[in-house]
């Protein structure tokens, strides 16, 4: 069993535990995996209908269509829209459990939630058409979130925040037929079209994706992140620490692991009532440690500084320290592996969410009329079960690391200009006079193919060495915040000359934390406000800007590179999507796209050959725009 590619010192030590004691972890089983299947890999098997599963030799040496005369370029592009529309609906299905939250508060059937942000209430009400004179935060939040419920199930018409896109791109997506319609409309066109006998032109297929990806970018993802901010309250920059040795050997130790923050920001604040507190020490724990894996981690530590244990990959390695009493998983990326791993220890897995149903897990689905009572029975079973904890099983590392988080499109405005002259005018310019060469996105997930999360550091520290802002998501800002990255330290230890100059008179990380996945439509606006700013480019696809998810796992990551391609933008991916077989759609969507939509794929495996594919399409941006060159770099150089 190789682990070679694993190098967090924390994931190491309990790793070697797990080998010693028998225990069973994400790595295991995917080496017991491998070799993988080839045609699956190559988007090669089509499983549409019973006359298959079918599959194309791409070598040419056997069958060249499915039973259905399905070819590698039908197969190929109906596989990928269908796995678009699952992570836009996985998004998307956030965002309306938000807003019916929103419902709920405004009825007065919202207990322990209330509206942190009402600035930002009234200004994503203005852009709604909401009128907010005269009405209280409980009112307006009823009639916001019935008006989002709404574009949920809009069949015509476009999306309301998509109008915050360029001109440019908006009149791209009108032409082209691509323009989301209403959020729940495109996922299930996209899997009627996908469905046996229908859709067969990879051509509109892959517009068919393009469409769903981007009601999740424009719309799902924009929509949570928006009615999170206003619930939660809006992020500002603030100091917290990551990494395993976060959890405390003397206390009772709480994880929040998934995605969606209703339940566990209330869960944070039954932790610190004083009752509880009491309890615990009636115990014999000396406090309560809430720290966070995942996303759900990225958004309690945005707005309330809770630690992060860690990302996708440690959420096992976190239950196998011995001393968490309770782990508590509500969507997306809770592996049934915690499970399993819980009944060598004493941890309760306790699922706050039916749609995320786990095979003896006990289930406490949340209902917002009762979410105190319910997060004080959870933090009650978490402090019942500390005596239970077996002493001789705990191994707790030591590492952890601070970082600065909760960055926002909007409070960069502050950071840049000072908060008389809040603007992205200083970025533009320290971009356009060659101090910053571009702003690279890195994002996603973490993979156990490629190690632990090594491969975002790799790519991060050629970015920035390269004078390029980072602005991070997901678990790439957790693996990179564990590596001491997200410090403002870092700007003078690895950046270029140029952004350390920027960094330093700014007060800011080389690398920016904006929160967790649903997040990335803050770079979208970010993008935008650069492009309302003027001065480097009239549309996204000008922008001297790139994007990576090196470390891609889920059905999500697709919809988020395809709504980030169909918006303008270069996306890079360490392993192809899957569709490698079929060399006609793989030319498409690496090459021909991006005379019509602006944007492209690029699949590089290699950190640091993905960071410099980032860098030549940014040198080829600047080029473009005629910008100045670089100051301390060496002049523009553009691969062929």
């Amino acid at each position: 069993m190789s682990r070679k590619k694993v190098q967090d010192k924390a994931n190491i030590e309990l790793l070697k535990i797990a080998r010693k004691e028998g225990y069973e972890t994400v790595w295991d089983r995917y080496e017991a995996q491998t070799p993988q299947c080839g045609f699956g890999m190559l988007g090669m098997c089509c499983r549409m209908c019973n006359m298959g599963p079918c599959r194309i030799d791409p070598f040419g040496t056997g069958p060249q269509r499915g039973a259905c005369g399905a070819t590698a370029e039908t197969i190929a592009a109906r596989d990928m829209a269908r796995s678009t529309a699952a992570g836009s609906a996985s998004h998307s299905d956030h965002a309306r459990d938000l807003a019916k939250t929103f419902v709920a508060l405004g009825k007065g059937e919202a207990q322990g939630f209330e509206i942190r942000d009402p600035a930002k209430l009234r200004l994503i009400c203005a852009e709604y058409g909401i009128s907010t004179e005269g009405k209280t935060n409980q009112a307006i939040a009823l009639e916001l979130g019935e008006r989002v419920l709404k574009e949920f199930g809009q069949q015509d018409g476009e999306l309301v925040l998509a109008r915050r896109a360029p001109k440019k791109q908006q009149d791209i997506w009108r032409n082209l037929n691509i323009y989301p319609r209403g959020i729940d409309r495109e996922v299930v066109e996209t899997l009627a079209r996908t469905h046996e006998g229908m859709d067969q032109d990879y051509h509109n297929l892959i517009q068919t994706t393009m469409r769903v990806a981007l009601a999740d970018g424009w719309g799902g993802s924009m929509i949570a992140t928006e009615l999170s901010d206003i619930l939660f309250g809006s992020p500002q920059p603030l100091r917290a620490k990551a990494n395993l040795g976060v959890i405390k050997e003397d206390e009772v130790n709480i994880i929040i692991h998934g995605h969606e923050p209703t339940l566990s920001d209330v869960i944070v604040t039954a932790a610190r009532d004083p009752e509880l507190l009491k309890l615990a020490k009636e115990k014999g724990a000396k406090g309560i440690t809430v720290a966070g894996i995942c996303c759900t981690a990225n958004e309690n530590l945005i707005r309330r500084g809770v630690p992060v244990a860690g990302n996708f990959l440690q959420q096992e390695l976190a239950i196998l320290t011995g001393a968490i009493e309770a782990m508590i998983v509500d969507i997306q990326c809770i592996m049934p592996g915690v499970a399993q791993a819980a009944r060598h220890f004493h941890t309760k897995v306790i699922s706050t969410s039916p749609k995320a149903s786990i095979p003896g897990v006990e289930t406490i689905a949340l209902e917002e009329a009762r979410a105190v009572d319910q997060a004080k029975e959870i933090v009650k079973k978490a402090i019942a079960n500390f005596p239970n904890r077996d002493k001789s099983k705990v191994n707790i590392p030591k590492e952890s690391m601070e970082l600065v988080a909760g960055f926002t499109a909007e409070n960069i405005f502050y950071h840049l200009g000072g908060r008389f002259r809040g603007s992205y005018k200083p970025l533009n310019e320290n971009i356009a006079n060659g101090r910053i060469r571009g702003v690279a996105g890195v994002v996603g997930c973490d993979n156990p193919k490629m190690g632990s999360g090594s491969h975002h550091i790799a790519l991060v520290k050629e970015l920035i060495k390269n004078d390029c802002l980072v602005v991070q998501t997901g678990c790439a800002a957790i693996e990179c915040a564990k590596e001491g990255l997200l410090r403002p330290e870092t700007a003078y230890e690895m950046a270029g000359e140029g952004l350390q100059e920027v960094c330093k008179a700014v007060g800011i990380p080389p690398l920016l934390h904006m929160g967790a996945c649903v997040d990335n439509s803050r770079i979208l606006i970010a993008c935008c406000e650069m492009v309302r700013e003027g001065g480097i480019g009239k549309g996204l696809d000008e922008l001297p800007v790139a994007g990576a998810a090196i470390e891609w796992m889920a059905e999500k990551a697709m919809a988020i590179g395809w709504y980030f391609v169909a918006s303008g933008a270069l996306v890079v991916f360490g392993t192809p999507l899957k569709v490698a077989g079929s060399e006609a759609v793989t030319t498409y969507i690496t090459k021909d796209i991006e005379k019509i939509v602006g944007g492209r794929w690029a699949f590089e495996i290699d950190p640091v050959k993905a960071a410099h594919i980032m860098i030549d399409h940014i040198d080829s941006k600047r080029k473009a725009l005629k910008l100045a060159p670089m100051l301390y770099t060496q002049p523009y150089h553009v691969s062929t």
